[in-house]
């Protein structure tokens, strides 16, 4: 009897694919951060006001709050991130991205894997963000996991006359938040997008 797996060949070797393009994509041996701190400086970077939390960070990175913490504390120190108390709540704390931060992320090793992928035809770009994104929510499905995403393929999202109103939120979005990531979306039926 043969002990062999019954799942086609390609979808391990395209989950190994994944996840070494991930590793390829932030190593260039001469970077200052790890790929934690990198990951926290995009995430916090891309991240609606609402998301900009330690433990928000911390399930968009599939880790406990201690590591995050840790990665977020590590930021700070190096003048990357800045903490600031949430206004409706003492005990939370926002996040921003520093000037500083800003300017290290003019020097992400992951743009070498954003040029790759845009030299791929327009709609294989297309055709593989829908892929990729549909993954992620399934896998964060599986997981029991949040799913992360941009109002722009949320369900929460209305466009109304005054502009666009998050349901989730009970109040009007920041025209500047519509492509940053929530931690509170819900993929669209229709679009089913993740990230």
């Amino acid at each position: 009897m043969s002990t062999q797996s019954t799942r086609p060949e390609t979808q391990t070797d395209l989950a190994d694919l994944i996840v070494h393009l991930a590793r390829l994509g932030q190593s260039t041996g001469t970077t200052p951060l790890t790929s934690a701190q990198w990951t926290a400086l995009r995430y916090f970077a891309h991240a609606n006001r609402q998301s900009r939390t330690p433990s928000a960070f911390s399930c968009f990175h599939a880790t406990t709050r201690g590591t995050a913490s840790q990665t977020v504390k590590s930021l700070v120190e190096l003048g990357l991130l800045a903490r600031q108390t949430h206004e409706s709540d003492g005990r939370s704390t926002l996040l921003d991205v520093t000037a500083a931060g800003h300017e290290m992320l003019r020097r992400d090793p992951l743009e070498d894997l954003r040029k790759a992928l845009a030299r791929l035809a327009p709609q294989n770009q297309r055709a593989l963000a829908a892929s990729l994104g549909q993954v992620a929510v399934d896998l964060a499905r599986l997981r029991a996991a949040p799913v992360f995403g941009t109002c722009v393929d949320c369900r929460h999202c209305q466009i109304e006359t005054d502009g666009h109103f998050c349901q989730q939120a009970q109040g009007l979005v920041n025209p500047n938040d519509m492509a940053a990531i929530c931690i509170n979306f819900q993929p669209d039926s229709a679009s089913r997008s993740g990230l």
